[in-house]
């Protein structure tokens, strides 16, 4: 069923005043019920977050497909902001690994730092998991606050299972102390990683911070 942008326009005028999340989640249950295709938003989903939502869920919860989600969000790469990358992470964590690499490869040297940052956020899950060696050389010096956030939590997680790892490069790597210590922040925020690694990564600041 093919909906036009007045017919899904029509669904949202009717959810309550002031609708929540939820109620948009409802919605988008019911379009996926009915088997809707939502295409007719892509022009207009970096204007209206909802529509944004709507037309990521509707499509990618049809498709059972995990080469095929992960096709289709390459083909829409549209992210007004860093909230719309992260919500589609789930969407393709069974992606094989290899794949989502290179996929991830072209991502990070986008001009569009949302696409950037997805190209980080894509591997938190347990697609990034025990990969630290291949997602850390993806690590580079980026200018822009959210795909630092996102390398610095990818860090982050990658330390869960690779602890070891991850300090040693850490230790010698070349990026600025802003990734490297939102990182170490991160990695001590986190309930996962025990408190001996967690000393032995705050260790690392004085000499992070001089280089």
């Amino acid at each position: 069923m093919k909906l036009s942008k007045t017919d899904i326009r029509r669904e949202l005028d009717h959810l309550p005043s002031g609708y929540k999340t939820r109620d948009l989640d409802q919605l988008i249950s019911r379009l996926v019920r009915a088997q809707a295709d939502v295409s007719a938003l892509r022009d207009d989903i970096l204007a209206e977050q909802d529509l944004h939502r709507i037309y990521y869920y509707v499509t990618l919860k049809q498709l059972r497909d995990v080469h095929a989600r992960m096709a289709f969000i390459h083909e829409n790469l549209l992210f007004s902001d860093w909230w719309h990358t992260d919500q589609l992470i789930h969407f393709v964590a069974d992606l094989p690994f290899v794949e989502a690499l290179d996929y991830a490869k072209g991502y990070v040297q986008s001009a569009d730092p949302f696409i950037r940052r997805w190209g980080y956020v894509l591997f938190i899950s347990r697609l990034g998991r025990g990969q630290a060696a291949e997602l850390l050389a993806l690590m580079q010096n980026d200018e822009a606050y959210y795909v630092r956030m996102a390398e610095a939590w990818l860090i982050a997680e990658l330390t869960i299972d690779e602890p070891e790892a991850v300090h040693a490069w850490m230790a010698q790597n070349a990026l600025h102390y802003d990734v490297n210590g939102r990182a170490i922040q991160k990695i001590c925020d986190s309930f996962r990683i025990s408190a001996a690694w967690k000393e032995q990564f705050k260790a690392l600041r004085p000499m992070l911070k001089e280089r």
